[in-house]
C-alpha cells in the first residue's frame, strides 16, 4: 500500500470515530423531541398537591384567625383570654383541659417572638391561642391572636363592648377641656359609652344641677353616683351586666374603688345566673381587690395607684377593665375630618338641617362659606383647639413618614412556587457599620479641622491611614 493510501485510511477512521458521539447524542435526543411534538396530558400527582397544600399552610406567619374559628388543638394547646398584662408577661385564663371543660386556669405566658417581629400586638381582652403549655407549672406561650371585634388604644384593651367614662365632682374637680378630650377619645372608637360622675356626696345639689344641665347641652345624660354611700351603684351594675366594660378617667376619680364596690355587690351576685369559668381563680392574688390611693393634698389630683391594665370578672356576669389613670388621651385615631363627628352638638346640628349639607365635602366647620355648623355652642373653642392640635400632628407625620408605608410582612416565592411570608426588618437598623466606614468618618472630621497636628507627628493618624489603606 502506498503512503497516500495509508494516510487516507487513517483520516477516514478518525472522521468516523469523531462523528460517533455526535450521532449517539442525536439518537438519544430523538425520544425527547418526539415527546415534545406529541405532548400527553398527565394527571397531577396527588401526593405532590397534598405536600404543596401543607407547605402553604405552614409557610405563612401566624395566619389571622377569625373570632369564630375553632382551630384543632393538641394536648399542649388551648384557647384563652388575656386577663392582665404587666412587663413582658401575660395572664391568660384558659379551660382546664383541651376537652373544653369551663373551669378556668390561670397561665403565666410570654408572647411569641414572631408576633413581635410582625408587630401583631397582644392586648388585654384578646382571645389568643396558647401553646407549649406546662399544665403543672401553669406556663405557656401565646402563639397567635384572634381577630378583634373592637379595640381602644388609651388604655390598650381589645374586644370592648362598653365604655364607662368616670369623673368626680370633687377631689379632683372636673376640668371641662380634660373631660372633652376623654369624651372625644371614647366617641372616636364607635363603642357605646356611659358618662358617670362620682363623689356626689362632696358637693351640694346646686353644683349637681349645674353639671347636669351643662352636660345635657353637650349631648350626654350623666349618672351621678357615690361609691362611699352606694348611691346609683345598682344602676351602674345593671348597665355593665354581661358586657366587657373599660373604665377610663383621670387619676383619683375612684375607678378602682368603683370596681371593688361593683364586684362585692351582694344584690348583683344573687341575681347572677349561669356558669362563670373565672370563678375557680377568683381567689388568685391577681384578681383580688384593687389598690386604692388617696388624692394628693398638694396638687388636688389623684396618685397613680393602678399601674397596669387588668380584666376583672363581675359576679353578675361580664368583665371590668381597670386601667391606669391618665390626664391626656392621645387622640391618635382622630383625624381632621372625623373630629366633628365626635361632638354630639355637631351631629345634632347636621341632622337638624337635613337634607341640606355643607357646601364643601371636606368642610371643617370653621366658618367656611356655606357651612351649616355655627359657632354658638359652648365647646366650639375646645373643638378649634383640638383641631389645631390634630392638624399639627398630621403635618408632622406626613413630613416624617410620607404617604406610603410598607407593611410589617413581606412575601417571597419559595419551593414549589409557594408564597412564603417573613418579617420585614427596618432598613439598615439591624446592620452593623463597618470599622473602615467609622474610621473614615473620623478622618473626614479631622481633615476639616486646620488646628490639628500633621500626620507625620501624630501616631494615631498614621495608624488610621494605614488601616484604611
Amino acid at each position: 500500500m502506498s503512503l497516500a493510501a495509508s494516510f487516507s485510511s487513517i483520516l477516514r477512521h478518525r472522521t468516523v470515530a469523531s462523528a460517533a458521539p455526535l450521532l449517539l447524542r442525536r439518537f438519544r435526543c430523538l425520544p425527547i423531541a418526539a415527546r415534545q411534538q406529541n405532548p400527553k396530558q398527565e394527571a397531577p400527582n396527588k401526593n405532590l398537591l397534598k405536600a404543596k397544600h401543607t407547605l402553604k399552610e405552614f409557610s405563612s406567619l401566624a395566619p389571622v384567625l377569625s373570632h369564630e374559628d375553632n382551630p384543632p388543638l393538641s394536648e399542649s394547646q388551648a384557647v384563652g383570654v388575656v386577663a392582665a398584662s404587666q412587663a413582658n408577661f401575660m395572664r391568660v385564663i384558659v379551660p382546664e383541659e383541651p376537652s373544653g371543660s369551663f373551669q378556668g386556669v390561670e397561665l403565666l405566658c410570654v408572647v411569641r417572638a414572631l408576633l413581635k417581629k410582625i408587630k401583631r400586638r397582644v392586648m388585654v381582652g384578646d382571645k389568643v391561642l396558647v401553646g407549649s403549655i406546662d399544665w403543672v407549672d401553669r406556663r405557656g406561650m401565646i402563639e397567635n391572636v384572634f381577630q378583634r371585634n373592637s379595640e381602644i388604644l388609651d388604655p390598650p384593651v381589645a374586644n370592648v363592648d362598653h365604655l364607662l367614662v368616670l369623673f368626680s365632682l370633687e377631689q379632683p374637680k372636673p376640668e371641662p377641656f380634660t373631660l372633652t378630650r376623654f369624651l372625644v377619645e371614647a366617641e372616636s372608637t364607635g363603642i357605646p359609652l356611659t358618662l358617670a360622675l362620682n363623689k356626689m356626696e362632696l358637693v351640694d345639689k346646686e353644683t349637681m344641677d349645674s353639671w347636669k344641665a351643662r352636660l345635657r347641652d353637650w349631648g350626654y345624660e350623666p349618672i351621678f353616683c357615690s361609691v362611699e354611700s352606694g348611691y346609683n351603684l345598682d344602676l351602674l351594675a345593671f348597665k355593665l351586666r354581661d358586657q366587657t366594660t373599660v373604665i377610663v378617667g383621670p387619676s383619683g376619680v375612684g375607678k378602682s374603688s368603683l370596681i371593688n364596690a361593683l364586684r362585692s355587690n351582694p344584690r348583683v351576685s344573687d341575681a347572677a345566673e349561669g356558669e362563670n369559668w373565672f370563678e375557680p381563680i377568683l381567689g388568685s392574688k391577681w384578681f383580688e381587690d384593687q389598690r386604692v390611693g388617696e388624692v394628693s393634698t398638694r396638687s388636688g389630683r389623684g396618685k397613680h395607684t393602678t399601674r397596669h391594665v387588668s380584666l376583672l370578672p363581675l359576679s353578675g356576669g361580664g368583665f371590668l377593665a381597670d386601667t391606669p389613670g391618665f390626664n391626656q388621651p392621645s387622640l391618635l385615631k382622630v383625624t381632621k375630618q372625623s373630629l366633628a363627628q365626635t361632638f354630639p352638638e355637631v351631629r345634632k346640628m347636621l341632622s337638624a338641617n337635613e337634607p341640606a349639607k355643607c357646601s364643601f365635602n371636606n368642610c371643617l366647620h370653621l366658618g367656611e362659606p356655606g357651612c351649616i355648623v355655627k359657632g354658638d355652642w359652648e365647646r366650639y373653642s375646645f373643638y378649634f383647639q383640638l383641631l389645631d392640635e390634630i392638624r399639627i400632628r398630621e403635618e408632622f407625620q406626613l413630613r416624617t413618614f410620607g404617604t406610603k408605608r410598607e407593611g410589617d410582612v413581606r412575601f417571597k416565592m419559595g419551593d414549589m412556587g409557594v408564597q412564603q411570608a417573613e418579617p420585614r426588618l427596618e432598613p439598615k437598623k439591624h446592620r452593623r457599620q463597618s470599622r473602615k466606614r467609622i474610621n473614615q468618618s473620623i478622618l473626614d472630621e479631622l481633615d476639616d479641622d486646620d488646628n490639628l497636628p500633621d500626620e507625620e507627628d501624630d501616631p494615631v493618624l498614621k495608624a488610621l491611614r494605614n488601616e484604611n489603606s
